[in-house]
């Protein structure tokens, strides 16, 4: 196992409460990402080292770019489709009714969305393209950073407050997934594992909270490397830039989760809230498969 002290530049100097869902838009050449409890959608445009507020809308768990280049919106229960020249329009209502908020969300390669949900019984949910819902699984602390293998034919599923990523066999033509198992088990007291991406390689990258680190997974499960990084919350993780070469973390300056810190986590030190890159030759990632939800 690798441990790394890469060269790391913080290009977006923010304070965002709860840094998330890093994704790259290809067409804009642009990083798009939120900050949850604000309800800010944010852009970062390598091009001009500049980043922008897109929206600022309502608690936004997290976002899918749709088919046409749009974001779909997963908020508090609702869904909120937005152009990137800020134009919001809330299309459902009501999507998660026994639970506060959506959390992390994934695309599949049929333009389904597999979305997390948190706040009292967290779910793992299924919005399928006629707009129908499935519940895929329940009983979850803090459903969180989800990705899926090189061959398409398995899903990872985070949940933060059990420190585990899962390993489903997943089928592409219907949807369904089964055969849960732990892929990897993060030890109580480096932090939780947060969001994640799975790079060209079917390796696992993801973001450990309070960990102040990235830890790279091979697809048998073996942690095949450790990049450390200034932020102590390290949210999530994705590739970006023309080759998608260029590795973008989103990290956080609240203090919500402090209950769940490891033992001997120091309130004082330096949380995070910035968007940070890091460039590590010799990896790509791939780019987000596309939400095809389709609303009157």
């Amino acid at each position: 196992m690798t441990t790394e002290q890469s060269s790391v530049d913080l290009v977006a100097q923010l304070n965002c409460q709860i840094g998330e869902n890093p994704l790259w838009h290809a067409e804009s050449g642009q990083l798009l990402f939120v900050d949850i409890t604000e309800g800010e959608v944010r852009s970062y445009n390598p091009s001009t080292d500049s980043s922008t507020l897109i929206s600022k809308t309502r608690v936004t768990g997290g976002f899918t770019i749709q088919e046409d280049g749009s974001l779909l919106l997963f908020q508090d229960g609702r869904f909120s489709l937005l152009n990137l020249d800020g134009t919001l329009r809330e299309v459902a209502s009501d999507q998660c009714p026994e639970n506060d908020r959506f959390n992390d969300v994934i695309a599949d390669p049929e333009g389904r969305v597999f979305a997390g949900t948190m706040g009292g019984d967290g779910k793992l949910l299924r919005f399928d393209t006629d707009g129908s819902v499935t519940e895929m699984s329940a009983g979850f602390g803090i459903p969180n950073g989800m990705g899926f293998t090189s061959d398409l034919q398995g899903m990872y599923f985070t949940d933060s407050r059990a420190h585990k990523i899962y390993h489903y066999d997943y089928d592409r033509s219907s949807g369904s997934l089964s055969n849960r198992r732990t892929f990897a088990e993060i030890p109580i007291e480096e932090g939780m594992p947060d969001g994640m991406t799975v790079d060209d390689g079917g390796y696992v990258w993801t973001a450990i909270w309070f960990g102040s680190r990235l830890k790279r997974y091979a697809p048998d499960g073996t942690l095949e490397r450790e990049i450390d990084l200034p932020p102590k919350q390290t949210s999530s993780v994705t590739f970006g830039g023309s080759e998608l070469t260029d590795i973008y973390v989103t990290t956080a300056a609240t203090n919500i989760a402090d209950s769940l810190a490891p033992p001997g986590h120091d309130p004082t030190e330096f949380r995070g809230g910035g968007l940070y890159r890091l460039k590590l030759p010799g990896f790509r990632g791939r780019l987000p498969f596309r939400s095809r939800l389709h609303f009157p």
